[in-house]
């Protein structure tokens, strides 16, 4: 068991590196670098609203999305990658995102044209479903489907609850059983929230995330101006780390490449396919603009808030160490800026950032066990669905540290091993879709997607004439 876990935490390095890069860089070359040329355009189609009154708009599918990525990882992955890989890795985890756009933008666009229909009207879908519908591998789908349910029920969301908890350990009151304490507390909130439905989780979503968005936002931009001192030497420290060879070249473990990128992919997701369940979910009049909404989620999650903890903790001046992994530096860093302020702000984003996370992590659960049982499971199978993750979301708040993070890692690395050659393989047909939208655009039109006339010989429940 042991070398199984050794040897599937090797894939997670130099070979999940390299297939990141180059997956990114095909798909921002075959785009012709869409995360730069229509990140405008992206801004545009967000506020539109659906094409069918009651349907899931493009922000509401896009706060779905964002409410996964944008998660504990933003806070403890950003300071375990400073301390464990060194500031430079802050540099790649911006490159991550930054051709991680194009990633998301093909597999998001790819699962609104193969998405499948609800009796009510509404839409539902993601990678199993283009998988099978292209691929033509009922096998492979299925295997990713329970790679996702592994990845975000288990892997993403014990570790999100662990990270909720290691959140207070500088605090007085934290002792050897506050773990248990809170992951019960969040266990119990969670399962009462997620019995909500669908409908519930894009109402506190889109309510949660802009607002938390906002103020951690705010917060960083207060670090800066009060460590301006530091701003120059934080910066260069930055640039000099990304490029320094021994840096690169350390080794695995201590890459300061390896834990931009593997703590960039935990943070943004592009190209592990779990966006598209989200994306599929929302009624637009062309799959591309739902591409474009949650290439958009990638820039806020990395460019902003993932940059917005960086540079709050090494703008503080404090020297991380690999001791202070995860929750301590982030901690120490803005009690050193804001006093007692500093460590009470940190909780409290966490406590909703986890929260978030874990909700829209059982969304694309549950799209998944929709796709492995045909249609959305029955109320008895949900009740025993959600209660299960409520369980694991206990039993997450007590693991230690280097098995949490390990298990996702592992499970994510699963995902993007799938979904990125099968990206590559029948990405020509999000290509044909963002030729014809960009040409309807430069008509002067408002895009509208027929399958048929793009190339799409499969048959699909929308985009028909």
């Amino acid at each position: 068991m042991e070398s199984l876990y050794n040897s599937l935490m090797y894939l997670t390095g130099w070979p999940l590196a390299v297939l990141l890069i180059a997956g990114g860089l095909y798909f921002t070359f075959r785009t012709g670098f869409i995360q730069l040329r229509l990140f405008a355009e992206s801004l545009r189609v967000i506020f539109e609203k659906p094409t069918e009154k009651g349907g899931v708009s493009s922000f509401g599918a896009l706060m779905i999305s964002t409410a996964s990525r944008v998660g504990t990882g933003n806070i403890i992955g950003v300071s375990t990658a400073i301390c464990l890989g060194g500031d430079g890795a802050v540099f790649w985890m911006w490159l991550t995102a930054l051709i991680g756009g194009a990633s998301a933008f093909v597999e998001s666009t790819l699962a609104q044209i193969y998405k499948r229909k609800n009796p009510d009207g509404s839409s539902y879908g993601g990678p199993s479903f283009y998988i099978e519908s292209v691929c033509k591998s009922k096998f492979l789908a299925v295997v990713f489907a329970l790679a996702l349910i592994f990845t975000y029920g288990v892997g993403y969301n014990m570790l999100a609850s662990f990270n909720l908890q290691s959140s207070f350990e500088t605090f007085p009151f934290y002792g050897s059983s506050f773990c248990w304490y809170a992951g019960a507390a969040t266990a119990v909130l969670f399962f009462l929230t997620i019995t909500g439905g669908c409908r519930r989780i894009v109402q506190i979503t889109g309510f949660l995330v802009p607002v938390m968005g906002l103020v951690y936002i705010f917060f960083a931009l207060a670090a800066l101006l009060i460590n301006i001192a530091h701003v120059p030497e934080m910066l260069a420290g930055i640039f000099r780390s990304a490029f320094d060879f021994k840096a690169i070249f350390g080794g695995f473990s201590g890459s300061v490449i390896m834990w931009g990128l593997k703590r960039g992919l935990y943070s943004n997701e592009a190209g592990i396919g779990s966006a598209p369940n989200a994306a599929a979910a929302a009624d637009v009049s062309h799959p591309v603009k739902q591409g474009l909404v949650q290439m958009l989620s990638v820039f806020i999650d990395t460019n902003l808030l993932c940059t917005a903890t960086a540079l709050m903790c090494l703008s503080a001046g404090i020297v991380p160490s690999a001791k202070q992994a995860g929750a301590p530096f982030v901690q120490e860093a803005l009690a050193q800026t804001f006093g007692l302020t500093g460590p009470v702000f940190i909780a409290c984003a966490m406590v909703l950032f986890a929260f978030t996370t874990l909700v829209g992590n059982f969304y694309y659960v549950e799209n998944c066990f929709a796709y492995i049982f045909g249609r959305m499971p029955g109320k008895k199978s949900l009740f025993a669905i959600r209660l299960t993750g409520a369980v694991l979301i206990f039993a997450g708040a007590g693991l230690k540290m280097d098995i949490a993070w390990g298990i996702a890692d592992i499970s994510q690395c699963l995902l993007a091993f799938i979904n990125i050659p099968v990206c590559v393989l029948i990405g020509g047909v999000a290509y044909k879709a963002l030729g014809d939208y960009i040409r309807q655009r430069k008509a002067g039109a408002e895009p509208v997607y027929t399958a048929r006339s793009c190339g799409v010989t499969q048959p699909t429940d929308f985009w028909q004439e």
